[in-house]
């Protein structure tokens, strides 16, 4: 009977609070309510769904960044948003290339440079080696190995010797894209860069200790690999003097920042041949009601290499050769600005905010060459040049870092007589995946440059039923120097792309679709190079560009 007298109560109160209280007030409180619901674990920011015990306590809890709010932009950096476009060439193709057969991929987000790698840029990488190895005998061919070569401006029939001269350090060119690099010393390059990014961030953070670790003269060999897998040795025996005050504890331990805190970035590395196309291209401003309009010949909107905009109606959009004897335009109407490479800023940008992707300096790209892009084995992300490797543990379960002892290890004579270094001092020594690694079925082999290609199926001299030792391009096994071994072709897993034209091209070659190679240890003056970075997370929604 009490109960039956509380129910009755209880309706005619609440029918009057609907009666007198707005609507949207009480969609609030029940919200409110719902939210304040002590027994829901997925409400607790710091509570794990899965077991209910606290994130990021000392009551059995484990570490998590819960407040994380995605991958922040790296220095210089522009961020693309991934898709999918038509790679190759389809326009224009007067030589009708085999090796730009269309294919269509797909592109996940990833972070590109706004520029070029200028001399400046590279310059200061120069700085930090001088300063760490220039003063030791046993080291200063680390420093020797990453210079540019300046050779590569002579001509026998050129007047040229100021550019080798004073191309690389004077301040006149300093914001000028670099040259006369190799693949094997841009991708140097990104690995120095990733530590000294990585390293400022531990500084700021205060995990490390910013007066001792950003002063010039620290000759602290920081890895974010290493420091991420064994971080008390990767600082060395002056830990006390570079660890920061937040990785301090009060237990007299270290309290060192980990992956799961997610404040470290991912490796600078050479973009793909993929990404660097998808990139160039900029198709976002051809877009409409998510329809593309048309195949993009260049960089920029339209089919020609002038403005047609009111304000810069005529004026040339890239650096490039207009004609035999014509890199600049004549006096008094200059149409490139420049007779050899201009100031990374020149030309307007394209639809992503990317300079220079037409034009300038060709780029070299991380994939190995190949004629034909084999579609039928990836069309997500497509890539050719993975070599899959781990780091190298020692007796006491620790991994093992490059030190003046083992040195050597990291010495490679190049074909052209230079010198090249695998690995600096405390970087992690890594060796390729064994039997035990590779018992998987979506890969077989730990160097997959040659994924598919040099095979008997792919072979010239292939017929069915019978064996064939022949490779496809006879390419040696070991050494590309070595003259034991018969070679009819320039391509081999030392080959590398490199896309875009240059001051020294024609406009033919301003088109992103096209594509060659050189040998990885090789230079030229007119191949230069940008790092790229993957976007770690789902694609984020970002503003349109505005269009030229």
């Amino acid at each position: 009977m009490i109960i039956l007298l509380k129910n009755i109560q209880t309706s005619y109160i609440y029918k009057q609070i609907m009666k007198k209280t707005p609507l949207f007030i009480l969609i609030f409180s029940l919200i409110f309510i719902i939210s304040c619901n002590k027994n829901s674990y997925k409400s607790g920011k710091n509570i794990s769904q899965a077991t209910g015990w606290k994130i990021n306590s000392s009551d059995g809890g484990f570490k998590l960044n819960s407040k994380y709010k995605g991958q922040i932009n790296a220095p210089g950096m522009i961020f693309i948003q991934g898709g999918t476009f038509v790679k190759g060439n389809t326009k224009d193709n007067v030589m009708h290339d085999w090796n730009n057969t269309p294919t269509q991929q797909y592109v996940r987000s990833f972070f590109l440079d706004e520029t070029e790698v200028t001399n400046a840029m590279y310059v200061e990488y120069l700085f930090w080696l001088k300063n760490m190895y220039g003063n030791d005998n046993d080291l200063v061919e680390i420093y020797k190995s990453a210079l540019p070569d300046t050779l590569v401006w002579r001509n026998p029939l050129g007047f040229n010797e100021d550019m080798v001269n004073n191309y690389l350090r004077h301040p006149a060119f300093q914001n000028h894209p670099v040259v006369g690099v190799s693949w094997k010393q841009a991708t140097n390059y990104a690995k120095w860069r990733t530590q000294r990014v990585n390293v400022r961030i531990l500084a700021e953070k205060g995990y490390l200790n910013r007066d001792s670790v950003l002063n010039p003269n620290s000759k602290l060999n920081f890895n974010t690999n290493r420091y991420l897998l064994d971080p008390e040795n990767s600082l060395g025996d002056n830990i006390e003097e570079l660890i920061g005050e937040k990785a301090k504890t009060e237990s007299d331990g270290f309290d060192f920042a980990g992956i799961e805190d997610g404040i470290l970035l991912p490796a600078y590395r050479l973009p793909t041949e993929t990404e660097w196309e998808y990139a160039a291209l900029g198709m976002d401003e051809m877009r409409n009601a998510n329809l593309y309009r048309g195949k993009k010949k260049f960089p920029w909107e339209g089919e020609y290499t002038r403005s047609q905009r009111k304000k810069t109606l005529g004026d040339q959009l890239a650096n490039y050769k207009l004609g035999k004897g014509d890199y600049g335009g004549i006096a008094g109407w200059s149409e490139t600005g420049s007779g050899i490479t201009t100031s990374v800023r020149s030309y307007p940008p394209n639809s992503f905010g990317l300079f220079g992707m037409g034009g300038n300096v060709a780029e070299w790209v991380a994939d190995v060459y190949r004629p034909i892009i084999d579609e039928d084995a990836n069309d997500f992300n497509y890539y050719r040049g993975n070599l899959y490797t781990k780091p190298v543990i020692d007796e006491s379960g620790k991994v093992t870092a490059v030190t003046k002892e083992n040195l050597s290890d990291q010495f490679e004579r190049l074909p052209n007589g230079r010198i090249n270094f695998k690995n600096l001092p405390g970087e992690l020594i890594e060796v390729n995946l064994d039997s035990i690694d590779l018992i998987r079925t979506n890969y077989s082999k730990s160097d997959n440059r040659d994924f598919r290609d040099g095979d008997s199926e792919s072979s010239r001299f292939f017929y069915l039923g019978q064996d064939q030792n022949e490779q496809m391009y006879n390419a040696p096994s070991d050494n590309q120097s070595d003259p034991s071994n018969f070679r009819s072709s320039l391509i081999s897993n030392d080959s590398r792309v490199y896309k875009g034209g240059s001051w020294l091209d024609r406009s033919y070659y301003l088109d992103p679709a096209q594509r060659r190679f050189f040998p990885e240890y090789m230079t030229t003056n007119y191949i230069g190079f940008r790092c790229a970075m993957s976007y770690l997370g789902e694609s984020r929604n970002i503003s349109k560009p505005k269009k030229r």
